[in-house]
């Protein structure tokens, strides 16, 4: 290859073009079908060619995902916290390059990226302190006639597929991904179709950061291909259609009664400040009786 000079005949650097993959179990596989396509920055030039993720993947996802379910359930809410709140300090780390990406795929400013950046690790960090107060919160000691004591207990829904907003690559898959990820649940999501390399860049800061292999996955394609297999598929507890196109979701929902999946679908503005609704969302109610005295 001939070597390429400037014009006072320096070596010119060229740009390493990064192969981007999805986040499968831990792994970094690419998509099964060897499909990819192509991502554009807002402008319309060409910033990367990301995986395009098969059926297949998506069910190779759910399967990681229920591996690590036990284990990651099994967590004390405390060390899930923990861990939530490493992947906010790596990405602050890397808070320059997310905010280049963020500029470039969503047309910002470079301030109004770096504000953008700063809200995502905010709101881990604000979910992660909330990691060993949702079971105060949503959990109470009832009163009952009898020498009982009786308690409910939220416990995690199990695995969910979130269908991350289509507009915000970062902030918005930060908002519906450290919720359900924090109580416990392990997740499969299905980056902005447009805007996927911001998602697939906090892969890395997952490999990296305690995540348990399985617990989070990360998909980059077709929504309208992913969302059906995953809405109907028989061994996911729960689905958040946020990014799913309004005009699809009664089809999802319809899939996804099948085996009676928690489905969440809402248009909230996930830039303003996060409420308990989320931390709600995939959670169940567990009533415990326990004899007096035993």
């Amino acid at each position: 290859m001939p070597e390429r000079t400037d014009h006072l005949g320096h070596l010119e650097h060229l740009d390493v073009r990064k192969t981007y993959k999805l986040f499968v179990g831990g792994a970094f596989p690419r998509s099964e079908s060897g499909r990819s396509y192509a991502v554009r920055a807002a402008d319309g030039s060409l910033l990367a060619n990301a995986a395009l993720a098969s059926r297949k993947d998506a069910r190779d996802a759910v399967v990681a995902a229920r591996g690590a379910l036990a284990g990651w359930a099994g967590t004390t809410a405390y060390n899930r916290g923990q861990v939530l709140y490493r992947v906010a300090e790596m990405l602050e780390g890397r808070r320059a390059q997310f905010a280049e990406e963020v500029a470039a795929a969503e047309g910002l400013r470079a301030g109004a990226a770096r504000r953008t950046v700063d809200a995502s690790v905010d709101r881990l960090v604000w979910y992660a302190g909330w990691s060993d107060k949702v079971a105060q919160v949503l959990g109470a000691s009832n009163p009952v006639a009898g020498p009982y004591f009786n308690f409910s207990v939220p416990e995690p829904t199990g695995v969910v597929a979130v269908l991350a907003p289509q507009s915000s690559s970062l902030l918005g898959l930060v908002s519906v991904v450290a919720p359900v990820v924090v109580t416990g649940n392990t997740v499969v999501v299905v980056a902005s179709e447009e805007r996927p390399l911001p998602a697939v860049d906090l892969a890395e800061v997952l490999a990296t950061a305690d995540v348990p292999p399985g617990a989070l996955n990360v998909l980059t394609g077709r929504t309208s291909e992913l969302a059906p297999v995953l809405a109907g598929h028989m061994d996911v507890d729960g689905i958040d259609l946020t990014g799913a196109d309004p005009s699809s979701r009664a089809e999802l929902e319809r899939l996804a009664a099948a085996n009676v999946k928690r489905v969440v679908a809402t248009d909230e503005d996930l830039a303003r400040t996060p409420s308990l609704r989320r931390l709600r969302a995939f959670v169940e109610i567990k009533t415990v009786w326990h004899p007096v005295g035993i």
